[in-house]
């Protein structure tokens, strides 16, 4: 039995004391895949030494690249640069989205790790909106989540999209988009099931993690309500630890208590979900 950890953070400056005991245990939990995404410039550095470091270890890690909405702000073009940089390569020319900035050089000299470097990266993300503390940067958000759905688009990667307190603003924009279909995980779902049916409809798979441990949690509802097929397990590590660590710092290997969960709602087997979430992440991610 094995699992892959859609989403998780594990190069966080919160996995520096025990970085390689962290694999370790994701690893004796069955856990075999992680995939990272990226939040902007600031973290890139350290998402990227964890990805080549970790090349010859029996665990898989595989990185993504894109401008988390929260570090949407007065230079987002300087960090949209970056990104597209880091997708299509340094030596390309600037997307016209992006040429009103004075300059197109990037934040960082990451030239070793664009598409032509050691790693490809599996997704764009994570990126989409954020307006859980206020709606200052909601319009650059809205821009900055067009720019990165048509860059996906032209890459003909998924998306790993980040939606909090923003749904309806979210969907607003895909019909807006009017893709006849979308390819890419909802991470961290939090909607309600009418919104859970209607992103699955439109072609995206759910990210479930610790929070549908939680007592009286929604996601309860919203895992038996829609096919296993288009569900995803995530850790979100080191956010959202699950019962029985909730407060504590996440880690992959508490992945399988997600899982066990997802099982114990629907009534299948901890193998059910495990077999079932690998194939859909495994079509998804291409990997």
């Amino acid at each position: 039995m094995t699992f892959i950890d859609t989403h998780c953070h594990l190069y966080d400056e919160a996995f520096d004391a025990d970085r390689d005991q962290a694999l370790q245990r994701a690893l004796d939990a069955g856990v075999t895949t992680l995939l990272l995404p990226d939040i902007d410039s600031s973290s890139t550095p350290r998402l990227d030494a964890l990805t080549l470091s970790a090349r010859h270890s029996p665990l898989s890690t595989h990185p993504m690249a894109g401008l988390h909405p929260t570090s949407v702000k007065e230079d987002f073009e300087l960090e949209l640069q970056h990104v597209h940089d880091r997708l299509f390569g340094p030596g390309n020319p600037s997307d016209p989205d992006l040429r009103s900035h004075s300059s197109n050089s990037p934040i960082i000299d990451l030239r070793s790790h664009s598409l032509n470097s050691p790693f490809s990266f599996v997704a764009v993300g994570e990126i989409g909106m954020d307006l859980y503390w206020d709606r200052t940067y909601e319009a650059q958000q809205r821009e900055v989540l067009r720019i990165q759905m048509r860059w996906a688009g032209e890459l003909d990667l998924p998306v790993c999209l980040h939606i909090r307190k923003a749904y309806n603003e979210v969907f607003g924009l895909l019909r807006d988009l009017n893709r006849p279909r979308y390819r890419g995980v909802m991470h961290c779902f939090s909607g309600s099931v009418q919104e859970a049916r209607r992103a699955v409809e439109m072609g995206f798979l759910l990210g479930i993690g610790g929070v549908v441990t939680f007592k009286n949690a929604t996601m309860a509802d919203v895992v038996k309500a829609v096919p296993l097929e288009s569900l995803l397990l995530e850790t979100d590590a080191p956010y959202l630890s699950p019962v029985p660590h909730r407060g504590q710092r996440n880690e992959p290997a508490y992945l399988p208590l997600v899982a066990q969960r997802i099982a114990d709602l629907r009534g299948i087997t901890l193998d059910e979900v495990a077999d079932v979430t690998t194939a859909s992440a495994r079509a998804l991610f291409a990997l």
